[in-house]
């Protein structure tokens, strides 16, 4: 399960961003084809954060769709996992543009005041 070695990662950028303040959230981009399973990120996120800044903390996940543009029409499109055909034109072998990301979008902390 590399979700493990994946989240351990994103812990580590949270925490080194928010310096010594605790976090509140953490809000993490996912592809459906970046090959990152979400429950076991979910999971991995459940055992990991105790003992760190994020204990506590809200894991919220956008999962985003692929996204394509057509060489042929010029097109830019969302497409379900498994359909890649351009609405436009019906070309196939649009340009892969997004669907693979794995992202740490934002961290929430605390305002002090």
């Amino acid at each position: 399960m590399h979700e493990l070695s994946l989240m351990a990662n994103l812990l580590d950028a949270a925490a080194a961003t928010a310096g010594e303040s605790p976090v509140c959230a953490l809000r993490v981009r996912v592809g459906p084809l970046s090959g990152v399973v979400v429950d076991a990120l979910r999971f991995a996120f459940e055992a990991l954060s105790p003992g760190t800044p994020a204990e506590g903390a809200r894991l919220d996940i956008e999962e985003t769709s692929p996204l394509f543009h057509c060489p042929r029409c010029g097109a830019d499109y969302a497409t379900p996992v498994g359909s890649y055909d351009c609405p436009s034109c019906g070309s196939a072998g649009g340009e892969l543009r997004g669907g693979n990301e794995l992202e740490l979008v934002s961290i929430e902390v605390p305002d002090h005041v």
